[in-house]
């Protein structure tokens, strides 16, 4: 690497969130001697430390002669200050890339080629261009079972493995998704946990959701954690309610989740080992998984959530762990609250046994608890569900999540909303449906999940007789552009929520 490769480093104040950017004058002689071009990958080193970046070019003054401009995320890589020395040159050719083309041309990948791909893009080596491309050739169906579990494994190799001492069997839970409102994970862990099983959930931020269990809790309580802290708090408590992506579980995962989120994208095969493989590495050997069935959920029929069910179970066995998938009602929203903090609400109103409590969401946190309780013990479901109800309504839930939260950093006072706009019923009839995929895209035009005080209050829902001037809803935003943004796509499409009109 020659001296003309070297540049200092300036700090453009560019967030381009975990893609690394670099961004160099149209007249740098680094470019014009390396050949490098507009959207080129290129390496930059600095000390001991080199990141592969996407070069943006630039004209004019916005970066000075002699230096190169990098993210935010290409400085804190790097570990440079501006000023100090980089040095910039063809990025090494990530071989892995051929492998993904194969699975362009509809061939099948084995183990050891998906490690690599997995490997690569836990090491960012892949653009977002390029991960994006791989997520699109896996959805759809296109990865065969063996392909589900050589990915499950290939992204548990590439992240931390965490063990908890003294336990043999290990419960998690979780939810696919597509059911707005349906924050039934703190209720769960908060019971079992109370009832002496371990539970150490770590748990994602939304994908296609206004929000995901760590947004709801991070509302409520620290969720960016340490592993030792980690570790400390399960000791203590038998359970904690963590982001996983704070430590390094299954770090391909939260790459491509990020990519996910923004194509709106969840597919089966990535579902699956998306799901397993923070399980495995979070050290569980037992888990429920809630599958909603619904017309307007993520799963939409019996036969795509038995699929779902299958894989989940196979997939499960072949990396030893025990999996119970659940069927439940997914034809409507769970809970009133849509959107971290309103869900919080509705979390708290169920374990403080308060009147405003969803009855919906209390039944369904019982059922899935009753299904860990019945996995630990074979006790039968009624048994696992009366259990459950005991330790809720006895305060026993409450107390244990008040513990969890006082060993996470104590509990938060949740904040409301600036703007609160009221969606009234303009006819009088009786509610036969609401679009959850749509409810769920007016409360993310809102704000949510990046405003953790948007998203929705419900009024009404499926079954309930509305008068006219009745509220559906209330929109929370923070911000006058996102709300009249939401109100403009409620104005502008079929109604959320379907009426059998009374005359």
């Amino acid at each position: 690497m020659g001296s003309a490769n070297h540049l200092k480093a300036f700090l453009i104040g560019i967030d381009t969130h975990q893609e690394p950017v670099i961004f160099m004058r149209d007249d740098c002689e680094v470019c014009r001697s390396e050949g490098l071009a507009a959207r080129t990958r290129v390496g930059v080193t600095a000390k001991n430390k080199s990141v592969i970046a996407t070069l943006n070019v630039v004209y004019g003054g916005t970066v000075p002669e002699g230096y190169a401009g990098l993210s935010n995320i290409a400085m804190e890589r790097l570990g440079v200050s501006p000023e100090e020395p980089i040095s910039v040159h063809h990025a090494p050719v990530t071989q892995s890339l051929s492998l993904m083309r194969k699975k362009v041309f509809g061939h099948a990948l084995s183990q050891d080629e998906l490690t690599r791909i997995v490997a690569d893009i836990s090491e960012y080596r892949y653009s977002d261009l390029e991960i994006a491309c791989f997520l699109s050739v896996c959805a759809g169906g296109r990865l065969a079972l063996n392909e589900i579990t050589g990915l499950t494994q290939a992204m548990v190799d590439c992240g931390e493995h965490l063990t908890w001492e003294g336990a043999t069997r290990v419960f998690d839970k979780h939810c696919v998704g597509g059911l707005p409102g349906n924050r039934t994970t703190p209720l769960v862990v908060s019971i079992v946990s109370a009832a002496g099983l371990v539970m150490p959930k770590t748990s994602s931020r939304a994908i296609t959701s206004p929000a995901g269990t760590a947004d709801t809790m991070e509302a409520l309580t620290t969720v960016n954690l340490k592993l030792v802290e980690i570790q400390r708090i399960v000791r203590n408590t038998g359970a904690c309610l963590a982001w996983g992506g704070a430590i390094n579980l299954s770090p391909a995962d939260d790459l491509l989740i990020r990519i996910e989120r923004a194509l709106d994208l969840d597919g089966e095969g990535q579902l699956v080992a998306s799901v397993l493989s923070k399980k495995i590495a979070a050290g569980s050997t037992h888990v429920v998984i809630d599958i909603p069935v619904g017309s307007t959920a993520k799963v939409r029929s019996r036969k795509e959530a038995d699929r779902l069910s299958f894989l989940f179970s196979e997939v499960g066995a072949a990396c030893g762990l025990a999996v119970r998938c659940v069927l439940t009602d997914g034809s409507r929203p769970v809970g009133a609250g849509i959107g971290p903090v309103e869900e919080a609400r509705d979390v708290l109103a169920v374990l403080q046994g308060g009147p405003e409590a969803p009855d919906d969401l209390r039944e369904r946190g019982l059922l899935l608890a009753a299904h860990v309780f019945d996995m630990a013990d074979n006790c039968g479901l009624e048994a696992g569900r009366q259990k459950a109800r005991d330790i809720l309504e006895s305060g026993r839930a409450w107390e244990q999540f008040r513990r969890i939260a006082q060993e996470q950093g104590g509990l938060k006072q949740l904040g409301n909303a600036r703007f609160r706009h009221r969606v009234l019923a303009t006819e009088r009839g009786t509610i036969q449906s609401v679009d959850n995929r749509r409810l769920a895209r007016l409360a993310k035009l809102a704000g949510a999940p990046e405003s953790p005080a948007a998203g929705l209050r419900l009024f009404a829902n499926v079954g309930d007789t509305v008068a006219v001037g009745d509220p559906l809803y209330e929109l929370l935003s923070e911000s006058i552009g996102e709300r009249d943004y939401a109100l403009a796509y409620v104005a502008g499409e079929v109604p959320i929520f379907s009426l059998r009109t009374e005359r």
